[in-house]
């Protein structure tokens, strides 16, 4: 269960952990943490993206090591049999990230999920919302690496000629063709040599931020030659909108686990 509606979660709120993972593109000068504190749903934690990710890699927000992962989520009072609900506030749907960070780490996939349509549709509909702190205890998280869900630069390149995956980009068509400007400094413009662009946004619906139906999906993916396929890598800017198709993906493929190549354009594409 990839997704959970805001009905389900009105419904079982008080049996599952919620995690507010809203993280916003440095260009659009909006903070999560701030707007978390400000309002929130009721007894959500907030889970920071950048934060919480490898420090000694200087790449943007990648996947932290087991230590810190278990230290993370133990400090948010989470255990591992913990039904979790991750949302966001963010125009990128960055609660897939988080949402791919606990199965990576062992997580089982039938306990975590995204509320489709995330916080916007929440207020919509005027479901309860708050700026108190949530109370945590602490807990003794532990997690077991899927090492095989994330790929690096060597396998990426190394793919080009065995094809053994297909690798699908998140961004939009303009940034894929490199006919628009990376908006992180320091990259060049282009794409992965043989892969594929399906915008994140493609599959999501304007007017309330949820998930277009499996059809429409599934006819995404066919286009792109991709049926009921398991090797499959996305990539996106920085490993966020990577992880919005990967949950997409698995709303048709219920085998696929999410795969995401975690250095994504911001390593690729970097001006040696």
């Amino acid at each position: 269960m990839s997704l959970v509606s805001t009905e389900w979660l009105s419904k079982n709120h008080s049996d599952v952990k919620i995690i507010d993972s809203s993280w916003h593109m440095p260009n659009v000068k909006r903070n999560g943490f701030e707007e978390y504190n400000n309002q929130h749903i009721d007894n959500a934690i907030f889970f920071d993206i950048d934060k919480n990710s490898n420090k000694k890699n200087k790449l943007p927000h990648m996947l932290p090591e087991k230590q810190e992962w278990d230290k993370i989520v133990s400090n948010f009072g989470i255990s591992n049999s913990d039904k979790i609900v991750i949302y966001d506030n963010s125009d990128v749907l960055s609660s897939c990230r988080c949402w791919y960070t606990f199965i990576f780490f062992g997580h089982n996939p039938n306990l975590v999920s995204v509320l489709d349509g995330g916080f916007f549709k929440w207020k919509k509909e005027n479901k309860k919302i708050t700026n108190k702190k949530t109370k945590i205890i602490s807990t003794n998280y532990s997690s077991t690496k899927n090492i095989h869900l994330v790929k690096n630069k060597v396998e990426i390149d190394k793919n080009i000629t065995d094809k053994k995956f297909k690798v699908i980009d998140a961004r939009s068509k303009n940034r894929f063709l490199g006919l628009e400007k990376e908006p992180r400094s320091g990259l060049r413009s282009g794409s992965i040599k043989n892969s594929f662009c399906l915008p994140f946004g493609d599959l999501i619906n304007r007017d309330d931020k949820t998930f277009k139906d499996k059809n429409f999906i599934k006819k995404k993916f066919e286009d792109l030659g991709v049926v009921n396929e398991n090797n499959i890598v996305f990539t996106c800017g920085s490993g966020i909108t990577a992880a919005v198709l990967a949950l997409a993906y698995s709303l048709i493929n219920d085998k696929y686990s999410p795969t995401v190549y975690d250095g994504s354009w911001a390593e690729y594409g970097m001006i040696e």
